[in-house]
């Protein structure tokens, strides 16, 4: 008779994509980038970071795409408004598309190379 042997897998050490998103920026564009970075977070939440830095930003930019309905890389707008993160104030709603390309999306890009790394 065979013994079975099972080997426990050790769900600490897998780091998700959620986890990039701790802590939030001190600062954001516009009003609704906290929405955003939300959505971001519970649609990655379940996703293992990918090996690769560059499967990580593909990663994001499709998150993106997927929840703001545009390309941050083709899109020549500035800021866009999405009813679905409209919260109140004035500029509820918008989105700074700059802000996420050159601040957000590459923050989320070095925390993931610091745990690739790490």
């Amino acid at each position: 008779m065979h013994e079975t042997v099972t080997v426990a897998h050790d769900d600490a050490a897998v780091v998700k994509m959620a986890d990039l998103f701790d802590p939030e920026p001190a600062t954001w564009g516009l009003r609704g980038d906290p929405y955003v970075w939300a959505a971001l977070r519970k649609h990655l939440s379940g996703k293992d970071i990918p090996a690769s830095l560059n499967e990580v930003l593909a990663l994001l930019h499709a998150a993106f795409d997927e929840l703001v309905g545009l390309d941050l890389v083709t899109e020549p707008a500035s800021s866009v408004y999405r009813e679905q993160y409209a919260h109140g104030g004035m500029s509820g709603g918008m989105i700074d598309l700059d802000a996420w390309r050159q601040r957000l999306i590459p923050l989320l890009t070095e925390r993931a190379r610091m745990r690739l790394e790490a």
